[in-house]
C-alpha cells in the first residue's frame, strides 16, 4: 500500500530545497545539491568580479564560489553562519561539473506540489520566478545564467 501511495504522490510533486541567501531564498530541486560543506575564505586573485569571491578546495577540484546577491546586484556579506553550497552544473561543459554557492545557513528540504503558487515580487536577472510557500517567498535562480556569468567573465 505505502508503494502504491509513493508512486501516486511522486508523479505530482518533487523534493526541493530552500537555499537561504542574505536578503532572499532560493528554490532548487534536491538534487542540484552536490554537497554542503562549511565556509572557508576562498583563496581570492586580484581583478575577479565582485560576485566571484575566488576559488575554494572541495575534494580534488578547484571550484570557483559565488555570491549570488553580489551577481544579482547586491553585496556579498559572509555571516555567522555562512556554508558552501556546492552545486552541479549544468552547462554541459565537459571541464566544468560544480560550482559553488555562498549560502548564510543551512539549506530546509521542502515536498513541492506541482502548482506553486506564483509570487507577484521584483526579478533580478538571475531568478527566473518567484513562488509563495507559506509564509515564504521563494525565488527560482536561473543556475544556467550564473554558470554562463562565469564562462563570460572567461572564468571557466
Amino acid at each position: 500500500m505505502t508503494q502504491v501511495v509513493t508512486q501516486q504522490t511522486g508523479a505530482s510533486s518533487l523534493t526541493g530545497l530552500l537555499l537561504p541567501l542574505s536578503d532572499r531564498a532560493l528554490l532548487v530541486p534536491n538534487v542540484a545539491l552536490a554537497e554542503l560543506i562549511p565556509y572557508r575564505a576562498p583563496q581570492a586573485s586580484p581583478g575577479l568580479p565582485a560576485w566571484l569571491l575566488g576559488q575554494i578546495a572541495w575534494r580534488d577540484l578547484r571550484l570557483p564560489l559565488l555570491s549570488f546577491e553580489a551577481a544579482a546586484g547586491g553585496e556579498v556579506r559572509v555571516g555567522p553562519g555562512a556554508r558552501v553550497a556546492v552545486l552541479n552544473a549544468l552547462g554541459g561543459r565537459p571541464h566544468v561539473k560544480f560550482i559553488a554557492l555562498l549560502l548564510q545557513g543551512i539549506p530546509r528540504s521542502l515536498r513541492l506540489e506541482e502548482n506553486l503558487p506564483r509570487a507577484n515580487a521584483p526579478l533580478s536577472v538571475l531568478e527566473l520566478d518567484a513562488v509563495q510557500l507559506g509564509t515564504d517567498l521563494a525565488r527560482i535562480p536561473d543556475l544556467m545564467a550564473l554558470e554562463q556569468m562565469l564562462a563570460d567573465a572567461g572564468l571557466i
